[in-house]
């Protein structure tokens, strides 16, 4: 039968849709594929359209902007709809001007925190865009490349190493194929697979003929038939039993704590406000509005927004850097980096590896240790994903003598043994041992190691030049071949490569540093060869520790050792992770890595980093993925990391201090005077006018020395700034009310009109002297967006009480003596600002980011973002809630 007329037939017979796993584990390959009317060759295209439409995307949650989520999330202030209820209730009982004033401007409140959350979130819904993933599998006849979403029942999937399984699948062809599946079981040990049914009842961990969603192939390859996709699979299940919200960050938390402070002085004035004014037997609707206006103006309501914003623009700026990051909030935790651990073939080398010579244990030229590397690679020369072997095969005169001989056995490559060897028969029919691998590695295996032999290894490392060492023996009667089988061998000889570093390494080396980075390598490779590199860089400090010398240390000792060293040499993929969770001790670690052998480090990292170019796995646990294996690349990342969060804490410290100064008046002024100091709506007009002022904070300059080193959230000191620059505000507002009383002998709306655009105007232009640790103006200018927001909230205040709703609001047209009153003091209020602010800053005493908590959980959460869509939220359809 053709393939077309086979494709036919399975089209006409109906598939069953309702195929568990369990089953499927339990029947032959060619049982389950003729359930699933599907073949070797996969389905048709259209035949996958048609089951899509019945399975749903393979997709366990949606990135998809909701409005309506966005917009429940600006109303969940307590804060805001016991305002509003209040608000009704004037209404009802016959305030309508105050009602309907207060409504509006919640209205506009809430309405701006939406559109520039909204607008963050698509640009978050963008980077999931720019990230995809796909699967090769089987269609039509041949193998193409399909988005992991469009996978349905019935593809025929490829699995290769390090790829992560798109769905649930039935094995039916299996080489050497093992699979991690710790993100479902916990269990560190791959599992090896193969084709043969289990027995019915067998648990789901003892599934060694199916290959599940979200685990790691391991090593080896092979082929699968989808049984399950999206929540239907095993891992569906699971991601659905958990919030989609990934553990905090050290900036979330640092947010979070901040929120608590400004909550703890929200309940004090507002409580201690409100008694006041019922003492003072003011009506109860009154003092209630008048209390929660107070309490929603110290609360910067826009911070959220202002946040997001920042971060929204951060990732469009990095883009443009060639940096993509998985969550927004990524952005923050690379400003807060100040070790990287890297590995260093393509970042501090160009990663263009070329063979340079093929010799004996002499040094002397030999084409037969040439010929025996060659032959203890792969047969075909399609040696991709090993560059050495890669740049062997492109040696030309002994490549066509590698066809007289034939391949037996062989036992691939990995990280322990750091060797492969293959059993091959010469032309006269005499069969031989070859291994080829690490030079330690492979000498620790000969029986005798000529003298020669390490001065000639020397020599090459002493040069920079990385070394492959080969040696054999006779197998006379050997027809198979185990990593047992390598021992008592003949030193044949070494391969010499070169990866030269690369030309703009040493400058991305000193803009990390002048960053307050530390630079730490992680290599599998020789300890000389990684030194030499490093100081042709200008890496001066060489410290070297080998696997061995981290194996005999304990953690404590390791702590220590890993912080004194710069590069860590042999190093094992657990022996990565083990150093970067000690240096977690005492650093916010960074590393950047981008193999199957990385995943452990990037996972256990504070900033996993990868690159666009990296293994499935090694980008799934990676925070941030580069464009460009660049150094340079990630530089830039950093300084956009801490520009974004340094104008966050400009939003803070100045929301903080001028918001708690301004209601502190307030609350002095209520208990004090006949009448309330400013009307609610005043109050709420007041602040909207200022928060809006303030969303072009994340367009703002940041002077050099603020992305110099790591900031992080230090809530004692944002209480401190409070308690010291508020009472400053405070004093020129209790000016103001002894002017408008005394000098100007004002009415009531007179007087909330002057204190009206008088805190105004110190709360909006504060900014300027808390924006920078400078002189504002003269040796830091702000952004223009910023200068003309800010003054044109305080053109609006000035406006507004000679509009025509002057009278609505409840303001009074002012004298022109009160303006020349308040130039002098504001200049008086930022001469004293500047000078609290060098006195303060000072003293300041910087706090280390709480560490993140990454466990198993966080693993599932990062895995699950492979298998997200931009289409409806996906249903739920495990019964989990």
């Amino acid at each position: 039968m053709t393939l077309h007329s086979a494709v036919a037939s399975n089209t006409e017979r109906r598939w069953d849709a309702d195929v568990p796993l369990a089953r499927a584990a339990t029947m032959t390959s060619d049982e389950v594929l003729h359930a699933l009317v599907s073949g070797p060759d996969g389905i048709s295209g259209a035949d996958a359209t048609s089951r899509a439409a019945t399975t749903g995307p393979n997709a366990v949650h949606s990135h998809r902007v909701q409005g309506w989520r966005i917009l429940a999330r600006q109303l969940r202030s307590a804060l805001l709809v016991l305002l509003a209820a209040t608000a009704t209730i004037s209404f009802v009982l016959g305030d309508h001007t105050d009602a309907v004033i207060i409504g509006s401007i919640l209205v506009a409140s809430v309405g701006l925190g939406f559109v520039n959350e909204y607008r963050a979130e698509r640009a978050a819904q963008a980077l999931h865009a720019e990230i995809r993933h796909t699967v090769t599998v089987m269609r039509d006849g041949g193998a193409v490349d399909v988005d992991v979403s469009a996978l349905v029942p019935g593809d025929v999937v490829r699995l290769t190493l390090g790829a992560v399984v798109p769905a649930d699948l039935r094995l039916l062809q299996t080489n050497g194929l093992a699979c991690d599946e710790a993100v479902l079981t916990g269990e560190s040990l791959p599992v090896d697979k193969h084709t043969s049914p289990v027995p019915a009842g067998t648990a789901l961990a003892d599934f060694t003929c199916c290959a599940l969603m979200g685990t790691v192939v391991h090593s080896g390859s092979g082929a699968g038939v989808v049984v399950a996709t999206g929540m239907h699979t095993e891992f569906g299940r699971i991601a659905a039993g958990l919030s989609q919200r990934s553990p905090e960050t050290s900036f979330q938390a640092g947010l979070r704590r901040f929120s608590v402070l400004l909550l703890q002085v929200a309940v004090v004035l507002t409580i201690g406000i409100f008694v006041t004014n019922l003492l003072l037997h003011r009506p109860l609707l009154d003092s209630a509005m008048f209390s929660l206006a107070i309490a929603v103006g110290i609360t910067p309501q826009l911070l959220p927004a202002v946040v997001s914003t920042s971060l929204a623009a951060g990732s469009r700026q990095l883009a443009r850097y060639k940096v993509l990051v998985k969550r927004l909030v990524c952005i923050e935790d690379l400003g807060d980096m100040d070790v990287l651990v890297t590995d260093k073939t393509g970042t501090l080398t160009d990663g263009t590896i070329s063979f340079r010579a093929a010799v004996d244990h002499t040094g002397a030229d030999s084409t037969e240790v040439l010929l025996r590397g060659l032959l203890a690679t792969d047969a075909d020369g399609q040696a991709g994903a090993n560059p050495l072997d890669a740049a062997l095969w492109q040696a030309s005169h002994p490549r066509e003598e590698t066809t007289a001989y034939q391949r037996i056995a062989s036992v691939p490559f990995d990280h322990e043994r750091r060797m492969t060897s293959a059993l091959v028969r010469d032309p006269q029919g005499a069969s031989h041992i070859i291994v080829k691998g690490a030079p330690e590695s492979v000498l620790a295996r000969c029986a005798d190691v000529p003298a020669e032999a390490h001065t000639t290894l020397d020599r090459f490392f002493a040069q920079g030049i990385r070394v492959v060492a080969v040696a054999g023996r006779p197998a006379p009667a050997a027809t198979s071949l185990t990593a047992a089988d390598e021992r008592d061998l003949h030193l044949d000889g070494f391969l010499a490569f070169l990866d030269p570093p690369k030309a703009d390494a040493a400058d991305s080396l000193h803009r990390l540093a002048r960053l307050g980075i530390t630079v730490k390598i992680a290599t599998g490779d020789n300890a000389v060869v990684a030194a030499k590199v490093c100081g042709d860089l200008g890496l001066t400090d060489t410290r070297t520790l080998s696997g061995t010398d981290i194996d005999a240390l304990d953690d404590t000792e390791l702590a220590a050792a890993a912080n004194a060293a710069t590069i860590f040499a042999r190093v094992s993929p657990e022996q990565k992770a083990r150093l970067v969770r000690l240096l977690r001790r005492s650093h916010v670690v960074g590393f950047l890595g981008d193999g199957v052998n990385d995943a452990l480090a990037l996972h256990t990292a504070d900033v996993g980093i990868s690159v666009d170019t990296a293994a499935d796995v090694a980008k799934d646990a990676a925070d941030a993925v580069l464009l460009e294996k660049d150094l340079g690349v990630l530089a830039d990342g950093v300084t956009e990391g801490r520009r974004i969060f340094a104008n966050t804490i400009k939003y803070a410290l100045m929301g903080t201090s001028s918001n708690f100064g301004n209601m502190f008046s307030a609350a002095a002024a209520s208990a004090i005077l006949k009448f309330l100091p400013m009307l609610p709506s005043q109050i709420l007009l007041n602040n909207l006018l200022y928060d809006a002022s303030q969303l072009a904070i994340p367009t703002d300059r940041v002077d050099a020395e603020q992305v110099a080193a790591p900031a992080h959230w230090d809530v004692a000191f944002i209480r401190r700034f409070m308690l010291v620059f508020g009472p400053i505000s405070s004093l020129f507002d209790f000016a103001t009310f002894w002017l408008m009383l005394h000098v100007f002998h004002a009415s009531p709306a007179l007087f909330r009109t002057g204190w009206f655009i008088e805190s105004l105007a110190t709360q909006t232009l504060v900014i300027f002297a808390i924006r920078t640790r400078r002189i504002p103006f003269l040796r830091s200018r702000p952004s223009l967006p910023l200068t003309l927001a800010v003054a044109g909230a305080i053109l609006v205040g000035a406006l507004l009480p000679l509009s025509p709703l002057s009278h609505l609001l409840g303001f009074q047209p002012l004298p022109i003596g009160f303006f020349a009153a308040l130039a002098g003091m504001v200049i008086a209020y930022l001469a004293l600002i500047e000078l609290a602010k060098r006195a303060f800053f000072t003293r300041r005493a910087a706090h280390p980011p709480a560490p993140h908590r990454r466990g198993h959980t966080h693993h599932v959460q990062r895995r699950a973002g492979r298998f997200s869509y931009a289409g409806r939220p996906v249903p739920n359809t495990t019964g989990i809630r």
